[in-house]
C-alpha cells in the first residue's frame, strides 16, 4: 500500500472517530432545543449571527484541547495507556447513559447552563454569552473536554506524518461538526417543528451505542499494554 493511501486511510479512520465520539455529546438536534427556547421569537438575522459565532468558538474551543492536552498530559506525568483506559471508561459510560436516556434533551449540565441566560432577549446581551454559556457547556460540555483529551492521546506519535494526519482528521471531524451546529441553530425553529422528538431519538439511539463500542475499543488499547506489562 503506497504512503499517500495510507495517509488517507488514516485521515478518514480519526475523523470517523472523533466524529462518532462527539456527535452525541454535542447532540445539536437537542441543543438546538435549549438555543431556541433561549433566543425565543427573534428575527432570523440573530439566530444565524449567533449560531455562526457560536460555531467559530466550537472550533476554536476543541483546537484549543487538542493543541494543549499533550502538554497537560505530560505536565501531570500521566502515561497514554493510562488516559486510553480512563477515558474509554468515560465514553463507554457517556455512552450507556445516552442509551438509556429516555428523551432528546442535552444533558442537566446544559440545562442549568441555559437557565442563567433565559432572560436575555436583545441581541447585543446574546452575543455577550456566544461562549459562556452558549459555547460552553451548553454545546460543548465537560465531557466533549474528556472526550477530546482522550481522542489526542490516542493519535499515534511514531512519526511525524501520522500524528499531522490523525490531527488533521480530528481537527476536520470538528470542522464538520461545528459545521453542523451552525446549521441546527441558525434554523433552529424550523428544523424543530420538522423533526420529532422521536425520530431525533431514535438517531441518537444509534449514535450513543457506536459511543459505546468506541469508549470499550479505546480502553482496551490501553489495557492491552499495562496488561502485557503485568503478565511479563
Amino acid at each position: 500500500m503506497s504512503e499517500p493511501w495510507r495517509a488517507t486511510l488514516l485521515l478518514w479512520k480519526y475523523f470517523a472517530l472523533s466524529f462518532s465520539a462527539l456527535l452525541p455529546l454535542v447532540n445539536p438536534l437537542g441543543s438546538a432545543l435549549i438555543f431556541l427556547g433561549l433566543v425565543g421569537s427573534e428575527p432570523i438575522h440573530v439566530y444565524r449571527s449567533l449560531a455562526r459565532r457560536i460555531a467559530i468558538n466550537t472550533i476554536l474551543f476543541f483546537a484549543v484541547i487538542d493543541l494543549v492536552g499533550s502538554t497537560i498530559l505530560n505536565f501531570f506525568g500521566i502515561s497514554l495507556p493510562i488516559v486510553q483506559v480512563s477515558g474509554g471508561f468515560v465514553i463507554a459510560a457517556m455512552g450507556w447513559s445516552l442509551l438509556n436516556q429516555k428523551d432528546t434533551q442535552p444533558n442537566a449540565e446544559k440545562l442549568q447552563a441555559a437557565a442563567q441566560i433565559e432572560s436575555a432577549e436583545v441581541e447585543g446581551k446574546l452575543m455577550q454569552k456566544s461562549f459562556y454559556p452558549l459555547t460552553f457547556p451548553v454545546t460543548a460540555g465537560p465531557g466533549c473536554i474528556v472526550v477530546m483529551l482522550t481522542l489526542s492521546a490516542h493519535i499515534p506519535n511514531k512519526t511525524v506524518t501520522q500524528s499531522i494526519v490523525a490531527h488533521a482528521g480530528l481537527f476536520l471531524a470538528v470542522i464538520v461538526l461545528s459545521g453542523i451546529v451552525y446549521l441546527c441553530y441558525a434554523h433552529a425553529p424550523r428544523i424543530t417543528s420538522a423533526i420529532s422528538p422521536s425520530t431525533a431519538h431514535g438517531i441518537l439511539r444509534v449514535i450513543a451505542f457506536i459511543l459505546l463500542c468506541i469508549g470499550v475499543q479505546i480502553a482496551w488499547n490501553g489495557l492491552d499494554p499495562l496488561l502485557s506489562g503485568i503478565l511479563r
